[in-house]
């Protein structure tokens, strides 16, 4: 962990998430509890009906980790946490209810040093993620319950809480919330194109560009930097006719969509596992190796693409600094505070190790130098 220190001053609420809170509650459980609500080893579904009394079953028969979850609050966590100094840079915004789980959730973000605003409300309880682990698997059964309950007009629009939005300079959005609350993500993302600051969003999920297709294009205009994976790639792909499957030629389209901002040129960051990573430049594209790991050293891949957008986040804030990010934010190659000779390293070490470094959500340091 001290291996790595931000060297410039960072600035407080200076990075901005909104996303689906859930407290992910971890434990070792046994054949019974799974085959009791009928999960697989190794799967990862929403709740049913069926599941309903699990989450508070797993808490009194089993030993239990609670972490701060959900695919932005991840994402937000891992730059707060690789910063470390000062404490709440990072802030985070979402719907909890009022209620046990909401306490544990508000308690373990702020161990986090996340300065989270949370909407409370009574309709519905705070979303949760079991993580049922039995040997070297792990089933994920996640209840979103309030984070779908997220209102613009009740907690955006806010005097005091739009001032945290004004305050960033770079926002992140998970392409999860698209199927919670468009209207606060299109407020948040004008507001960054009108003020030329860094707006960035997650495919997250094949479904999203399937299901939720006018609402992710009504928001594409505004995205500076789009993230995804290769599977997410591809679905977004077909759904918009772009008639090819080779990823370069994707992230070459996606970056060529209407775009509001034309002060800087849109981003695409595609992973694809232990394959390269796929990021355009340009009219260029480039492709940075993932290192290899040996299986052993392994400890958990969920989790790994919230894990490289916030350590990608820290890489700008770093050795650009939230307010002189350049047109192409993560790569300057010959930019002077290029920490390696070798500048594609960076990118291909947030490929591998970073993502890497999830052990039941909690952190554990893989080489973060560059030397």
């Amino acid at each position: 962990m001290n291996e790595y220190r931000a060297s410039i001053t960072s600035v407080p609420n200076s990075l901005f998430g909104m996303g689906n809170p859930l407290l992910d509650i971890s434990a070792v459980v046994d054949k019974d509890f799974l085959e009791k609500y009928g999960l697989k080893p190794n799967d990862q579904i929403l709740a049913e009906d069926k599941h309903k009394a699990l989450f508070e079953e797993i808490v009194k028969k089993f030993k239990v980790e609670y972490h701060a979850g959900g695919a932005t609050q991840n994402s937000i966590k891992i730059a707060q946490w690789m910063i470390q100094d000062p404490h709440k840079v990072c802030t985070f915004f979402g719907c909890i209810g009022e209620d046990k789980f909401g306490e544990i959730l508000k308690q373990k973000a702020d161990e986090a040093h996340v300065d989270a605003y949370y909407y409370e409300q009574t309709e519905e309880p705070t979303g949760t993620c079991a993580a049922c682990i039995t040997g070297d698997n792990r089933s994920l059964v996640a209840n979103l319950a309030a984070a779908n309950c997220y209102k613009k007009d009740k907690h955006l629009d806010l005097k005091e809480n739009w001032k945290l939005v004004e305050k960033a300079k770079v926002y992140y959005i998970a392409g999860f919330f698209l199927t919670v609350s468009l209207e606060s993500i299109l407020k948040v993302a004008k507001h960054a194109s009108e003020n030329n600051k860094l707006f960035t969003l997650n495919l997250s999920a094949p479904f999203i560009s399937q299901f939720f297709k006018d609402a992710l294009m009504e928001v594409m205009p505004y995205v500076d930097v789009l993230f995804g994976n290769e599977t997410e790639a591809a679905t977004f792909s077909k759904e918009q006719g772009f008639q090819t499957e080779d990823i370069e030629e994707i992230a070459k389209k996606a970056e060529a969509l209407p775009k509001v901002n034309k002060k800087r040129p849109r981003i695409v960051v595609f992973t694809q596992g232990k394959d390269g990573t796929i990021m355009t430049k340009g009219d260029k594209v480039e492709t940075f190796p993932v290192l290899k790991i040996d299986q052993k050293d392994i400890v958990d891949t969920n989790g790994a693409g919230d894990a490289f957008v916030g350590g990608t986040f820290v890489y700008v804030h770093e050795h650009f600094g939230w307010l002189s990010v350049p047109p192409c934010p993560f790569f300057s190659f010959n930019h002077p505070s290029m920490p390696s000779s070798n500048p594609s390293i960076y990118l291909s070490l947030l490929s591998s190790l970073l993502p890497l470094s999830f052990c039941n959500q909690t952190y554990v340091p893989i080489l973060l130098v560059l030397r």
